[in-house]
């Protein structure tokens, strides 16, 4: 259909009729600005209103549809064209109707499934609920687009449609728990033993630790190489205190405040607060902690806290030669010569796998903490 052609040929018969946009629109039940699409060529009238329209304007719908008056002895050539035009019209619209639908469903089901993972907590069931229901909808809506395909083509678009879009979903759940160290939304299986949180995800696995404690950290196990039994677990948070993060901030001398004080801030015990002061003259470092020592001492924190923090500044800081610990229930003093007390101290430094292996994975022993301890600080 010639959309141009049949709108002037409205506007024609309407002022041969003496009617306004506004008189035709009245008698339609429509508005005057929808006539005013019609005559310039905007849109059609809707098929229902063809009858109308045209018992008003006082032409055939054979008529409408052609866009001119039709002489007699061509009106049946005519009348079989625009038949077919019609049928075509028709399929068109509803076509039309059934892609915006899809459309629609579609977009609803994307801002479904993001907001549900931008709004719920990571550790709700709602999260991810929510997010296969919009993957859902959006599926009915890309069916929609395939409603003329035969079954089988039906069935494979929205099969790789579903693993598409719900591999796209995991995929921005894992960038989630690596950047924020969280919870997986999409984690098929979830067990506790003691204080620790095990999440089975597809393709990784995550441990949570300490769970819900100052402490608490995530372990991201991309390889699956850890058992419960190979897990690095200790009491601090390990993304913080542990040697790789450490590292980063190694210094050869202790006048390096900032330094000194990002070792200090991401080791254990910072997170009850404190201040510490640097002795540049006799190469000594004292820590001022906001907290009474007897009151942070169960399961043995406070000694696993001392140890630990004291082997890691005197293997970071090569100059430092003493260190206090102030609390405001009593002090803890360690020298360089105390330090080497510790077992296989001299490997400590040499690398971060002999830190982990003689000083991570001894730390929740707490005999031998308790043996190490009365040899640094006696």
């Amino acid at each position: 259909m010639n959309q141009e052609k049949i709108g002037k040929f409205i506007a024609n018969m309407r002022k041969e009729k003496k009617l306004t946009q506004q008189d035709l629109a009245e008698k339609l039940n429509v508005s005057d600005r929808t006539i005013g699409n019609w005559e310039n060529g905007r849109n059609m009238p809707d098929l229902s209103l063809f009858k109308p329209l045209c018992d008003e304007l006082g032409i055939t719908i054979n008529e409408l549809i052609s866009g001119e008056k039709i002489k007699k002895e061509v009106y049946q050539e005519k009348f079989e064209e625009n038949v077919i035009k019609t049928i075509d019209y028709s399929n068109k619209k509803i076509n039309g109707k059934t892609n915006l639908i899809g459309i629609i469903l579609i977009t609803i089901g994307v801002l479904l499934s993001f907001t549900a993972m931008t709004i719920f907590p990571s550790d709700s069931s709602w999260g991810s609920v929510y997010s296969v229901f919009g993957l859902i909808v959006s599926l009915i809506g890309i069916s929609h687009f395939t409603k003329k395909l035969n079954y089988k083509k039906r069935l494979l678009i929205g099969l790789g449609y579903f693993i598409i879009y719900f591999s796209f979903l995991v995929l921005i759940d894992f960038i989630s728990v690596t950047v924020h160290s969280q919870v997986p939304r999409f984690s098929y299986e979830k067990m506790y033993i003691d204080n620790i949180a095990i999440y089975k995800a597809p393709f990784y696995n995550v441990y949570r630790i300490n769970v819900d404690t100052k402490n608490e950290y995530y372990i991201i196990d991309t390889k699956k190489e850890y058992t419960i039994d190979t897990l690095p677990v200790v009491p601090f948070n390990r993304n913080k205190a542990g040697i790789d993060n450490l590292s980063k901030f190694k210094n050869q001398y202790l006048g390096n405040n900032s330094n000194t004080g990002n070792i200090i801030s991401n080791l254990p015990l910072a997170e009850y607060g404190y201040t510490f002061e640097i002795d540049s003259e006799n190469l000594g470092l004292t820590i001022n902690y906001h907290i009474t020592d007897w009151y942070i001492n169960e399961n043995y924190y406070l000694e696993k806290s001392l140890v630990y923090n004291s082997v890691s500044l005197f293997s970071l800081i090569g100059n430092l030669d003493h260190i206090t610990y102030n609390f405001s229930g009593k002090t803890y003093s360690v020298d360089k010569d105390g330090i080497k007390n510790y077992p296989h101290y001299e490997d400590i430094i040499k690398s971060n796998k002999n830190f982990n292996k003689y000083l991570e994975a001894k730390i929740n022993n707490d005999e031998f903490i308790d043996q190490v301890f009365k040899k640094l600080f006696n």
